[in-house]
């Protein structure tokens, strides 16, 4: 396995790294292994928010007018089942694990058919997406967010607000709802098999689509005075979001993981980068943040 261990220096071009051989190299003439082929287009995944805004003004929902549209049977199954379920107040309450704060959700579900819109942009208001701020970016198209409801969802795509967790099960399905988006997603996202997918999302979200080593999963940890590292939910999710907007802000359009990698650590972040540990796995690379006291 190859690990790139890179340091960020005042001078914003040039970086030095040290190979798990301990051999050092610049890493503008080190080659790293590559994505397969020549990459075309940067593709970003993010997972959706708990955090939501609490109502739309736009339409009610229209299938037909959301992005990947080979996807709507299997969203219209699944309206329909979570739109069912809900019609049980309690039911729904214990099959979604909804706290008593989040109850208020089964009437928002009851309703999907009929309730006002919402981009999806403005739909998901959690830390990830106070940090990345997509409404003022210029182009949000590289982008799709993780839904267990929706499927993959273009920023701009209008949806009801909902609530319905991953680890959903219906019984009429048999398995859960991640499992279920499984061949759908598979069988629609070939046509990013060209792209760099950089993955933003958490593992209970990961495993409806898998993008395989034509991924990059972006790991956050925090490293203290000794170098010991931990992972914070809040902070990871909080510089997940600042990575994007960075990538996004910046026009950057990495062609391999080196690549990015290469642009994070210009950028100021430090970083490190490891090779799939197979041809199912995804490239890793891990964001680490100082830990401040």
């Amino acid at each position: 396995m190859i690990v790139m261990h890179c340091v960020f220096s005042a001078d914003p071009g040039r970086f030095h790294g040290m190979l798990d051989s301990n051999v050092a190299s610049n890493y503008a003439h080190l080659e790293l292994p590559t994505l397969k082929g020549r990459l075309v287009a940067v593709l970003i995944l993010l997972p959706p928010s708990e955090g939501k805004t609490e109502s739309g003004d736009g339409n009610p929902i229209q299938l037909e007018r959301l992005s990947m549209p080979e996807l709507n049977p299997v969203r219209e199954t699944l309206v329909n089942f979570l739109v069912d379920l809900s019609a049980d107040t309690q039911e729904a309450i214990a099959r979604l694990k909804l706290s008593g704060r989040n109850e208020h959700y089964v009437e928002h579900n009851r309703k999907l058919w009929d309730a006002p819109t919402v981009t999806a942009w403005e739909l998901y208001t959690g830390v990830l997406y106070e940090n990345l701020q997509l409404g003022d970016l210029p182009d949000r198209d590289q982008v799709r967010i993780a839904s267990p409801l929706w499927g993959f969802l273009s920023p701009s795509d209008r949806v009801p607000v909902y609530r319905m967790p991953p680890t959903t099960k219906f019984t009429e399905l048999g398995v859960t709802v991640a499992r279920y988006w499984k061949d759908p997603l598979l069988s629609a996202m070939r046509e990013y098999e060209d792209d760099l997918i950089i993955d933003m999302r958490s593992s209970a979200y990961t495993s409806m689509w898998n993008p395989k080593n034509s991924g990059v999963s972006v790991r956050i940890f925090k490293e203290d005075d000794e170098g010991r590292r931990t992972t914070v939910t809040h902070m990871a999710k909080a510089t997940r979001g600042l990575v994007t907007r960075r990538i996004i802000a910046s026009g950057a359009q990495p062609q391999t993981a080196a690549d990015l990698l290469d642009f994070l650590i210009a950028d100021g972040f430090k970083a490190e980068l490891h090779e799939p540990a197979g041809r199912t796995k995804p490239w890793l690379l891990d964001v680490v943040i100082a830990d401040e006291k």
